[in-house]
């Protein structure tokens, strides 16, 4: 994950957080004040009641009593009725340690002892990775089991001649209604027949418990009017299903988010290389368009380069090597044509140009005898050798014809 992802990710989950510390705030903390209050006021009839109590002893007797809540005392047990009910039989003690490895831990029942604490962090240890493998093997098959019942659904609404992509929606819809049929609504009236709570008390329980937030305020089994054995290691078993199938729900939302984002960045990958394709083809027309008309640079810019000097040259020169003794009077000297800059003006055409125009140019600065056009050789004379081009570049010699 990137940097700036994780920060804007820890931004929502803090923006989140405040939110809902306001929420809580303005909902609870007037109730809170209320039961103050009415606590006061319990206080103070009771004292004028009993005048002889003082507030000093009786709030001895609040703080004793409270703590043999917390404890785990029950007030409603005494010495006369129900004297056998005990937070720590069998069954409650198994539920406990449910709650420890599954990593709800109510609250309710809590550890007083030095030795019980020592035992409960070792459990603790060993037993949550052990129950999260259970967890994984129990959610990959209930998964399993549940999305084979659907593909049956699956194969009849494809025989019903169903598009594909609403059959997909309507098998997610299913397998979240049975689950939530199953590990939520059946448990919710199961724990208002049992358990004598109202409808939100039972779902308030079943969604605190399944999520493993596990407030305390509401356990099943806890009260005294629970005599059976049974029935709290029965509602541990039906956690582990319920977080299975929590789980399994969880493990399909972020496969399908997955597959979402990797849609998503090759879709954006897509549009990323249009939007590139798309302005270099428009950058390329603009360029054609406003090109030829750009005028081009004027020539008074460019002075002409001034025509190199030439070697001095014999009045009269051998025409051939074979005839010496003839000689060809010059003809008279033609005005120097100045250098054309053509070649040098446009950068874009061939270099080799240059080096020749360069020399065209020496040879055209320089006074050079030169025949007349009417006069042309025969065919069968032989050819004269080739004049060197300029200091220390001579030509190659010419093959004769």
């Amino acid at each position: 994950m990137r940097s700036t992802t994780l920060l804007a990710l820890l931004a929502v989950v803090l923006l989140y957080l405040v939110s809902g510390a306001l929420v809580f705030q303005a909902l609870e903390q007037p109730h809170e004040q209320q039961a103050q209050r009415e606590l006061g006021e319990v206080r103070e009839k009771f004292l004028r009641a009993h005048p002889c109590v003082s507030d000093q002893d009786l709030g001895l007797f609040i703080k004793e009593v409270a703590d043999a809540l917390g404890g785990g005392a029950n007030p409603d047990t005494n010495s006369t009725s129900n004297s056998n009910h005990s937070a720590w039989d069998l069954g409650s003690a198994f539920f406990f340690s449910g709650t420890i490895i599954t990593t709800i831990g109510y609250g309710n029942a809590a550890l007083r002892t030095d030795a019980g604490r020592l035992f409960c962090i070792f459990y603790a240890l060993v037993g949550i990775p052990l129950f999260g493998i259970l967890l994984a093997g129990v959610g990959d098959r209930l998964g399993s089991s549940l999305r084979r019942g659907i593909g049956h659904i699956e194969a009849i609404f494809l025989k019903w001649q169903v598009p594909p992509e609403l059959v997909r929606i309507l098998s997610a819809v299913l397998f979240l209604l049975i689950g939530c049929l199953l590990f939520v609504l059946t448990p919710t009236f199961v724990f208002c027949y049992v358990e004598g709570w109202s409808k939100l008390e039972a779902i308030y329980f079943v969604v605190v418990t399944l999520t493993t937030v596990g407030f305390g305020d509401y356990v099943a089994g806890a009260s005294t009017n629970q005599n059976s054995a049974a029935y709290q290691p029965l509602v541990w078993f039906w956690i582990l299903l319920g977080l299975a199938y929590f789980a399994s729900v969880l493990t399909t939302i972020g496969n399908w988010l997955r597959v979402v984002s990797r849609r998503t960045r090759a879709e954006m990958g897509g549009l990323t290389a249009q939007a590139a394709s798309w302005t270099g083809t428009v950058t390329a027309r603009v360029t054609q368009r406003v090109g030829p008309t750009a005028p081009p640079p004027p020539e008074k810019e460019r002075p002409p380069l001034p025509p190199p000097p030439c070697p001095a040259q014999p009045a009269s020169r051998p025409l051939s090597p074979a005839a010496p003794e003839k000689t060809e009077p010059p003809s008279p000297p033609t005005p120097p044509t100045p250098p054309t800059a053509s070649a040098l003006d446009y950068p874009s055409e061939n270099l080799a140009f240059i080096d020749e125009s360069s020399d065209t140019q020496s040879e055209r600065g320089c006074a050079l005898p030169r025949a007349p056009r009417g006069s042309r050789r025969p065919l069968n004379t032989p050819r004269k050798p080739a004049r060197p081009r300029g200091p220390g570049r001579p030509r190659d010699k010419g093959v004769p014809a």
